[in-house]
């Protein structure tokens, strides 16, 4: 029989857990035990964040991993529903998640094009230049698409003249449309129509066009932490559409006018 946690428990400690991981366990254990059933709805994101000292993108990831299983669903402007109750004997599993992976991508590919700088051709500049242009084309379109952006990155991680270097970038890149968790926030974020910021790109060019390998890494890792900014306001965007939806609901059950 699974123990149902207190409330107030703090995280178990486990040194091959992230935060979000240990936070997502907890919450697993506590559907298990029947402290939320089918239906029920979890406590708030913020009401979450204070009651185990973790942070608000902490909690986002923890309810995107649960999410992306099956145990539960986000609903905007509403919160997160049990959906689902654990079979016998099933565990939480993890994937890498998009924050996870934006990280590393800023890690590699901001040497990437230091090292892209040193070697790439013209013809490879041409290329880029081509994919912008075809990234201003494709953010016109109603469905948000990647396939430029992702061409673009994996042209600069060859052009460094390293398979090493260009595997590496490709299985980023694979991992972001195949783990469930990145894919996930990836999806909101589209749906929010964030595209690539072609200006962005095109200061990555110009570095690259120059020589310089210094330019190159800063303007590559400007442009993909800005990226991580972006996925952060998306989560937070959901968290405040969220808190607005309860506060008018409040307001309607207690006949109080919105606010100015």
């Amino acid at each position: 029989m699974i123990r149902r946690p207190a409330k107030d428990e703090p995280l178990a400690d486990a040194a091959s857990d992230r935060l979000y991981q240990r936070l997502a366990r907890k919450l697993f254990d506590q559907i298990a035990s029947g402290a939320y059933l089918v239906g029920d709805r979890l406590p708030a994101e913020r009401e979450l964040a204070i009651t185990y000292g973790a942070s608000r993108p902490a909690v986002r990831e923890a309810l995107i991993a649960l999410e992306v299983q099956g145990f539960i669903e986000v609903r905007v402007g509403s919160g997160a529903y049990v959906c689902r109750l654990p079979g016998q004997g099933e565990e939480p599993g993890f994937a890498i998640t998009a924050f996870e992976l934006t990280e590393a991508r800023l890690l590699f590919e901001g040497e990437a094009a230091a090292l892209a700088a040193l070697h790439i051709t013209d013809e490879q500049i041409d290329r880029l230049d081509a994919l912008v242009a075809a990234m201003k084309t494709e953010n016109l379109l109603p469905e948000v698409t990647e396939e430029a952006d992702r061409d673009f990155h994996l042209t600069i991680a060859g052009a460094t003249r390293n398979a090493g270097v260009l595997r590496t970038i490709e299985d980023l890149w694979h991992l972001r449309s195949t783990s469930p968790e990145c894919a996930l926030l990836h999806a909101k974020a589209r749906n929010a129509k964030v595209r690539p910021v072609v200006e962005e790109h095109i200061t990555i060019i110009d570095a690259l066009r120059a020589r310089d390998a210094n330019a190159a890494r800063a303007a590559m890792r400007a442009h993909l932490s800005a990226v991580m900014d972006h996925l952060l306001f998306r989560t937070e965007e959901l968290a405040v559409e969220e808190v607005r939806r309860s506060l008018a609901t409040t307001r309607q059950r207690f006949g109080v006018a919105p606010a100015a």
